[in-house]
């Protein structure tokens, strides 16, 4: 395997930002006497979202309930399905659940059983996206789809021009994407990321096989053998669920990384000018940070800032480290990029995908 090298400043341009930031946030939670995994607060939210989407689908395979009132809890398990990969799926995989590594490796199988893959997610976002933020050929986050240009380094093509009326709605076809095909693609690739020729573990293959064929069997063999429907009725439901959650998962990791403000570089940039940690406060925005809702549903994602810098501290506790994040950056002159409502950030990276649409 090779891997590209791509380098991050290491000049003390910034003084100790990062060392300095990292001493606050740790002197945080000594000073409180709290653990940086989960607590009370989010092991309750696995649990309700657990139940609301599986529960969604028990009512809906119990087959007691009018197409309508099947359709509607088709729209939950799309919310519920995204709210597991916020909330649950994405701290554990990044290790930032539970102090136990058994315990994050079995929420981390969240991933797997709602269509994604733990291992996969763990490469492409996990060390390549975290590592290599906003950098075009080497973030693959970048190259959602080639109708969708998102780096003003990607090659720009006719069908651009429209991709700030197309975008949303394509970004409903992602979990469907990631479902049937995305994780079987990223194991077949010769590149990936950085990576060249990179070997995979037989047991992870095997293990991707296994999940999937469960994954089918609940989404679609199941429904379609024990419910008194038509085809295009059980398509209409599955496209319900996967659009939901494909939309409410696309905008929320686009908010992060594409709006106004955020930097993006090039894969021929052999060294960034900036550290690692100042190149995440550079090419990372947060977005509604006072709303408790969002706070509570996206699982902190929309406090992306501070999980870029810390990725291993559960996302309950971004709300209350935001607040050492934003003074240590004014203390050192980085910028700290936010939008204060939700509405205000999807405007923006409408802005943004307009600007990158337009012909050169």
């Amino acid at each position: 395997m090779t891997t590209a090298k791509i380098y991050f400043s290491k000049e003390k341009t910034t003084g100790n930002f990062h060392q300095e930031l990292k001493l606050r946030v740790s002197r945080y939670f000594a000073e409180r006497n709290l653990s940086e995994n989960a607590n009370a607060a989010m092991v309750f939210k696995t649990v309700i979202l657990l139940l609301v989407t599986f529960g969604a689908y028990g009512l809906i395979i119990s087959g007691k309930l009018p197409l309508l009132g099947m359709w509607a809890l088709c729209l939950v398990m799309g919310m519920g399905l995204a709210g597991l990969g916020f909330s649950v799926a994405h701290d554990a995989v990044h290790g930032a659940y539970s102090k136990n590594k058994n315990v994050n490796y079995v929420l981390g199988l969240v991933m797997n059983l709602i269509g994604g893959n733990r291992y996969v997610w763990s490469i492409t976002h996990n060390i390549i996206h975290h590592t290599y933020t906003n950098i075009y050929e080497i973030d693959e986050d970048l190259e959602v789809a080639p109708f969708i240009r998102l780096s003003k380094h990607a090659r720009h093509r006719p069908i651009h021009r429209i991709q700030h009326i197309i975008g949303f709605l394509a970004y409903g076809f992602a979990t469907i994407f990631w479902v049937l095909l995305k994780d079987f693609k990223k194991l077949m690739q010769k590149k990936i990321g950085p990576y060249t020729n990179k070997k995979h573990p037989s047991s992870e293959i095997v293990l991707l096989i296994i999940f999937k064929v469960i994954c089918y069997a609940y989404m679609i063999v199941i429904p379609l053998l024990v419910l008194d429907v038509t085809w295009w009725q059980f398509l209409i439901g599955f496209l319900t669920m996967h659009m939901t959650a494909g939309i409410i998962l696309g905008v929320v990791f686009q908010l992060a990384h594409t709006v106004e403000g955020t930097e993006h570089h090039h894969h021929d940039t052999e060294e960034i000018k900036d550290t690692w940690a100042v190149h995440q406060m550079k090419t990372t925005s947060n977005f509604a940070m006072k709303n408790k809702i969002i706070n509570w549903y996206v699982g902190g994602l929309n406090f992306q800032i501070e999980h870029h810098l810390f990725p291993r501290i559960c996302s309950i506790h971004y709300p209350a480290i935001s607040k050492i994040v934003q003074q240590t950056a004014e203390t050192y002159e980085i910028p700290y990029n936010y939008h204060p409502t939700f509405i205000g950030a999807i405007q923006s990276h409408y802005r943004v995908l307009k600007q990158l649409g337009a012909r050169p």
